[in-house]
């Protein structure tokens, strides 16, 4: 407990995150003393309770201030934006929030938003003790083993390209990995890093986990997108020195890199997973924008235009980086497109 709270005090979006929040706070107690400038108040308030989101949106409380807010100016539809958020954070399927769309949230918004944080902690300890508790109280019993096996399954079908969403499922397969699940971490891990391939934080913890079970295929392929992400981070060429001299004096063993079918295999892999997402294009769009062409363009070049015009980046950086592996080097320029685009 004591190493949570050191860990609190030393992270500084969450620092700014409670700041804002109590300074919202303040501004609604000034609302509430003076009548006069009530409105006033109230707009610094929602203003201030804004910002404590914008810099730690894993805080329960800031939401609940916002939240709190909304119901004191009576603006329904403003609720509605904040829990839709909510859901979008939580991974839920915001199509099922459409069913809701009529709801008084003034009168049971709050209500909706504990519902929803009580089934779905964001921190990943809060969730997994309700995850446990609901299981029985038995970390390694069969109620436990089934809501872990509803949670993959959930994983499985949401959509993920929100950066939040990322990190908050990501926080939670890392216990996950914790609690011993790894195979089922390394199988949600490609889940969300399919939807967001710039997580290169979320690429380390899989290669090392790979290079710890000796998959060095694996390992290799997740340091080298963490490399091509972040280039300053040497961590393909920090492996590849870790194989070729082993310790105790060993022999060293020539290796440059998986195979090319290796990799051209797992960068399609990661392609699939990605359309199980509802994308914004769909095959009529890409065979249409051919037909438009008077000069036919390659189909995977094509194909990538048409991926990066519907804002389908994370498709298009795995298709980029499939090219790239398999000698296209036209495809390189794509590449770097859509880097700078996640």
């Amino acid at each position: 407990m004591r190493q949570s709270a050191r860990d609190d005090l030393q992270h500084p979006r969450r620092n700014l995150g409670n700041r804002y929040r109590t300074q919202a706070q303040k501004f609604v107690r000034l609302a509430k003393a003076d009548p006069e400038r009530k409105e006033s108040n109230m707009q610094w308030a929602e203003q201030n309770a804004r910002q404590a989101l914008l810099h730690d949106f894993t805080d329960e409380r800031n939401w609940r201030c916002l939240a709190d807010i909304k119901v004191s100016i009576k603006d329904n539809d403003g609720l509605g934006i904040v829990l839709e958020d909510v859901f979008t954070v939580l991974g839920r399927d915001t199509e099922q929030f459409e069913k809701l769309k009529d709801l008084n949230y003034l009168e049971y918004g709050l209500e909706l938003l504990e519902a929803a944080f009580q089934r779905d902690p964001l921190t990943p300890e809060n969730w997994w003790q309700a995850l446990v508790e609901r299981g029985g109280g038995d970390d390694q019993s069969d109620a436990v083993l089934i809501e872990i096996a509803e949670f993959a399954d959930r994983c499985r079908d949401l959509d993920f390209r929100d950066q939040r969403a990322n990190i908050v499922y990501g926080r939670r397969i890392e216990h996950l990995r914790i609690q011993g699940f790894e195979d089922l971490f390394i199988e949600l891990s490609r889940h969300l890093l399919a939807h967001r391939p710039g997580n290169h934080e979320l690429w380390m913890q899989l290669g090392r986990l790979h290079e710890r079970r000796k998959e060095i295929d694996s390992a290799w392929s997740c340091y080298d997108h963490v490399q091509t992400l972040m280039p300053h981070l040497l961590v393909r060429d920090e492996f590849l020195n870790r194989l070729t001299e082993r310790m105790d004096g060993g022999e060293k063993t020539p290796w440059s890199g998986p195979k090319l079918e290796h990799r051209t295999a797992f960068l399609q892999q990661m392609e699939q997973l990605n359309q199980r997402v509802r994308q914004d294009i769909d095959e009529s769009v890409v065979i249409e924008s051919e037909d438009e062409e008077e000069e036919p363009m390659h189909s995977d070049e094509t194909k990538l235009n048409s991926l990066i015009e519907a804002n389908n980046i994370s498709e298009a950086f795995f298709l980029a980086r499939r090219l790239v592996a398999s000698g296209e080097e036209w495809a390189e320029s794509y590449l770097e497109k859509c880097r700078e685009l996640m």
